[in-house]
């Protein structure tokens, strides 16, 4: 049947077919049985992992080592879409209260006010109280700013500005913060900018940064699993959806089934009419590989893991369905390495922490602003997993230049292991007299992911499809390789922003999808940033002024 998105839907008798068990799936999840009434016993989500949490994960312990291939972040103001359902879900260290309770909590006793933002290679603060553009640096930073994303086209951000802004202090804070490269998107910047101007008087600081109490598969994707559970909604792990089957028509698209594979067997799994399907299209941390301190990660590409696969399998001969090859086919311009160390003696975390005049989970990024890698540490607020012993600390850190060559370990980052990559932060923060107690008691376990800012590459449009294809009659693409105009992607907000609109519009609901935050329509945000911007410049004491009069 057509799926008519104008009639009133039996919920009872709808039943929820999910490819994927991350972010955007729990999230569809979670709406449609809060906002849609739909019995949890009739959603079915379907994993290749054996576990749930998708790019969002944390695990190890203290004897192997923890390991998190990703650090997220909240802005204050801009993921009101995420917050909308985490205040639905019980934390699970006091079920009284939600996980959005408990993240507020935690930020009201954490703030983030970094001191050590740059770093350079004599181990010194760098002084970032101004964003240091000269004047055709902001010429060019206006000029992306106010050009349509048509007239930008597939540009790189490489191709807006001159060579002198890939020196200042902005754009090294910039890229480290949220992992821009330049031959990434100038779209992709564009919204970045427009999203979050509303940090650029912040960005020397951080302090309009929020972070969940644990890692974020701690704090949110293991309650939001258990509460769905306890819903009844049916999660299928170690289970490889391979492909879809259609009913054939020539003008509409409807999912018939799944075509699935566990245990080395192959399934089908029907959709019947009046069914919804949900999949999660491409993988930020497809084809991942771990190393250890005596072996290196290997690069991946798109054949490891069913993510890749299973949309250029559904997208053959449906361009509505968007092109994953953009984005699976470029790995030397979408990866990068992070690492995970677990310290088993507290000497780094103490010399850290006096290095830096930050306690754990205040500093937030410390970048080493000459590494050739342009690598990043971040002492997160101990414990950072709820299975960690109070005797262990956890850092983690990542590299934009994993194919440069170290300034220490003359190797590139990709062919070191563990204890090389360690080597290469000590050096970097001065600790030599130190270092051989650090690397004996220590853990790093580097990471490489091949797909990690895919989501940023140059594209066309039509290379993302929408979240509801044309002629789709009950099947969505969510998560970061859909398009949603104005929103930005690697954020938790698209994400979930993804899911809201798909199980809103499936299910007719009288709901607003939760706005964008649009930032650049505040006139104190504006006001804020252009100070920030003309520091140097004798027109901020004007706005200063006028700021006072808007008060």
């Amino acid at each position: 049947m057509k799926f008519n998105f104008d009639q009133t839907i039996d919920v009872e008798k709808t039943n929820a077919y999910m490819v994927g068990a991350g972010l955007a799936s729990m999230a569809a999840a979670i709406f449609l049985i809060r906002d849609g009434h739909v019995p949890g016993k009739n959603i079915h989500i379907y994993e290749e992992l054996n576990v749930t949490g998708g790019s969002m994960d944390g695990n190890g312990n203290a004897d192997d080592g923890y390991v998190i291939r990703g650090g997220r972040m909240f802005d204050r103001e801009a993921y009101a879409c995420t917050f909308g359902i985490m205040e639905s879900i019980p934390s699970l260290t006091d079920p009284k209260v939600s996980i959005l309770d408990e993240f507020n909590a935690f930020n009201k006793k954490i703030h983030t006010h970094a001191k050590a933002r740059l770093i350079d290679n004599d181990a010194k603060i760098t002084d970032v109280s101004t964003l240091g553009f000269n004047r055709e640096d902001r010429l060019a930073l206006a000029d992306i700013l106010i050009h349509s994303e048509d007239s930008l086209g597939t540009k790189s951000i490489k191709e807006c500005f001159p060579e002198s802004f890939f020196k200042t202090n902005f754009w090294l804070q910039w890229t480290t913060l949220f992992a821009f490269e330049t031959w990434h998107s100038a779209v992709e910047l564009k919204r970045y900018l427009h999203r979050f101007i509303q940090e650029l008087p912040r960005l020397k600081d951080l302090s309009g940064i929020r972070r969940t109490p644990y890692n974020q598969y701690d704090s949110m994707l293991l309650p939001m699993t258990k509460w769905l559970k306890s819903q009844g909604v049916n999660f299928e792990l170690d289970c490889r959806v391979t492909d879809f089957e259609f009913k054939p028509s020539e003008t509409e698209t409807t999912v018939t089934a799944f075509k699935c594979v566990k245990n080395g067997k192959e399934t089908i799994v029907k959709v019947g009419e009046g069914d919804l399907a949900f999949a999660t299209i491409g993988s930020l941390t497809a084809g991942t590989s771990l190393g250890s301190m005596t072996t290196p990660a290997k690069i991946n590409d798109k054949t490891v893991g069913g993510a890749w696969d299973l949309w250029e399998k559904i997208a053959k001969g449906r361009p509505e369905f968007g092109k994953p090859q953009v984005f699976d086919q470029r790995v030397e311009e979408s990866m990068w390495q992070s690492f995970t160390v677990t310290l088993k003696d507290p000497t780094m975390f103490k010399k850290i922490i006096e290095f830096s005049g930050n306690q754990p989970g205040t500093g937030a990024h410390m970048t080493f602003r000459d590494s050739a890698w342009l690598m990043t540490i971040v002492l997160h607020n101990q414990p950072h997993f709820l299975s960690q012993p109070e005797s262990v600390q956890i850092i983690w850190g990542y590299s934009l230049f994993p194919y440069a060559k170290g300034d220490f370990v003359k190797k590139r980052m990709v062919d070191c292991t563990g204890e090389e990559i360690l080597t290469e932060v000590l050096y970097h923060l001065n600790f030599k007299e130190d270092m051989e107690k650090i690397l004996k008691t220590s853990i790093c376990i580097p990471c490489i992911l091949p797909f990690t800012t895919a989501q940023f590459l140059t594209r066309a449009k039509g290379d993302r499809p929408q979240i509801i294809p044309e002629g789709s009659t009950n099947l969505a693409l969510l998560g970061q390789f859909c398009e949603i105009p104005d929103d930005v992607v690697f954020t938790m907000d698209y994400s979930v922003r993804s899911a809201q609109t798909a199980v809103y519009k499936f299910l007719n609901l009288n709901k607003t999808v939760t706005p964008i935050y649009k930032g650049q329509h505040d006139i104190r945000v504006m006001i804020n940033s252009a100070i920030e911007l003309l520091k140097d410049d004798n027109l901020s004491e004007e706005l200063v002024a006028l700021k006072s009069l808007l008060k």
